[in-house]
């Protein structure tokens, strides 16, 4: 593997642009990044929790924000101004704005995947906080990128993670993190149970996610790191990492969509390797 950028604080959501740069966010630094050729550039200090991270039909970087760490007990922290919440930003200016921090009058918790279908709305996951004990519950959302409507599809979610829409559009692909389970929704139906597609084998959880131009699902693996892949009718298998435990993006680039960008987070890496098909290409990219 090909290292991109090293030294980043838990490197995530990748966005890969035509130029060769790809975009990350750093979750426990509160930057969003460009990285190419070994260099990276602030693109600005969002603050919170940064965690995916989408170009919207506007051209803007969109994220989803946890509301940060709390480093003395390594959990999320809360209160003032660590709110979960979706922003826009400028990658002109760097400048950002916070669209969506609750639902029908409900908080958002901890917002961690996106991404946005052809019609130009976005998906995103919340994968809930956990604190003291406590964990908030998870679910998926949808909403406009204007900021003028969100909907919750499912609002009783273990540890939703990953989000990620099928070639037709016609699914939406969840990872759940701590039951290491593929779920599937019907894009085109509001409120609704998903359908499970299959569950990873042995003591992992799964992270973000990407899909490829065949509809196979590849999964960001933690624990015993990798990026585990399954079909839509549920066959799993796992291309390993040795020695990286919180393995946890992948974003398909280049002009075959063959190079894979994958976060390595607890080594702060951001590295590219070939894959053996060509990824899906977003609807809306730099």
């Amino acid at each position: 593997m090909d290292i991109i950028a090293e030294g980043l604080a838990f490197p995530e959501g990748p966005v890969v642009f035509a130029d060769g740069s790809v975009i990350v966010v750093e979750l426990a630094g509160g930057r969003i990044t460009r990285c190419w050729n070994g260099r990276t550039e602030i693109v600005c200090d969002i603050g919170g929790g940064p965690n995916g991270a989408a170009i919207g039909p506007d051209g803007a970087l969109y994220v989803c924000n946890s509301g940060g760490l709390d480093l003395k007990k390594f959990q999320n922290a809360r209160g003032d101004g660590h709110e979960g919440r979706i922003e826009r930003v400028d990658l002109a200016t760097g400048k950002f704005e916070r669209l969506y921090d609750s639902c029908d009058d409900i908080a958002l918790e901890a917002p961690n995947d996106i991404v946005f279908d052809a019609e130009g709305r976005m998906w995103f996951t919340d994968l809930g906080k956990t604190h003291d004990g406590i964990r908030t519950a998870s679910g998926l959302f949808s909403a406009l990128p204007d900021g003028s409507a969100i909907s919750a599809i499912n609002r009783h979610a273990v540890s939703y993670n990953g989000v990620g829409l099928s070639p037709d559009g016609a699914f939406v692909y969840v990872a759940d993190t701590h039951q290491a389970r593929l779920y599937r929704y019907d894009r085109k139906v509001e409120e609704q149970r998903p359908n499970w597609v299959a569950t990873a084998p042995g003591p992992v959880g799964f992270d973000s996610l990407a899909v490829t131009a065949a509809g196979n699902i590849c999964i960001g693996t933690l624990y015993d790191g990798g990026i585990t892949t399954i079909t839509p009718d549920g066959i799993v298998s796992k291309f390993s990492i040795e020695e990286e435990v919180y393995v946890t993006n992948i974003a398909f680039g280049g002009k075959d969509t063959r190079d894979a960008y994958i976060t390595l987070s607890q080594s702060g890496r951001l590295v590219k390797t070939g894959w053996d098909e060509p990824g899906l290409r977003l609807s809306f990219n730099g």
